[in-house]
């Protein structure tokens, strides 16, 4: 049931990530969506950092946790002063996503499996914060944080892409 429920959701959040796509995003989604990819990203930093067994993806899942709480906090103080709530915690699919490595082996497929996980969140939000950097209607604040953030998203997904790479199952 729960691997149906995990199929589920992914095709629900391909389904989103197209929608993102488009040209324009209201300040509200932006906040929405930024928010709980942050979040996302910081709880699955401290698992991977718990349990990769690859100094390089461990070292990497911990840059996770740097960064995206960094980029949070900003978030968090930009948004509040348009009066825009910011979810703290991972939308739903990424709580299936860390519940299935929670119970995943430490072991190299945990690695490589968490580092594709990483490539499509971080495709996902380099998508998302591109959106929000071009588009001239939304909040200049908002705007800003986007085209701030987004070279340090670009280079997570250039560094997760390498480190899947390395552990591409043959």
């Amino acid at each position: 049931m729960k691997i149906t429920t995990m199929l589920l959701i992914a095709a629900l959040s391909t389904a989103s990530t197209a929608a993102l796509g488009a040209d324009a995003i209201s300040a509200a989604d932006f906040a929405k969506k930024a928010g709980a990819a942050g979040a996302a990203e910081v709880e699955m930093g401290k698992l991977g950092a718990q349990k990769a067994t690859d100094a390089q993806v461990k070292a990497f899942a911990q840059k996770m946790v740097t960064d995206h709480t960094k980029a949070n906090k900003e978030l968090m103080a930009a948004a509040k002063s348009k009066g825009l709530e910011v979810p703290t915690e991972p939308g739903l699919m990424h709580k299936g996503m860390k519940e299935k490595f929670e119970a995943q082996e430490a072991d190299r497929d945990f690695n490589h499996d968490f580092m594709q996980q990483m490539v499509r969140d971080h495709e996902a939000t380099v998508e998302l914060f591109q959106t929000a950097a071009n588009d001239s209607t939304l909040d200049p604040d908002l705007r800003a944080l986007a085209k701030k953030t987004l070279p340090t998203l670009e280079q997570h997904l250039a560094d997760a892409q390498k480190l899947e790479a390395k552990f591409a199952k043959k």
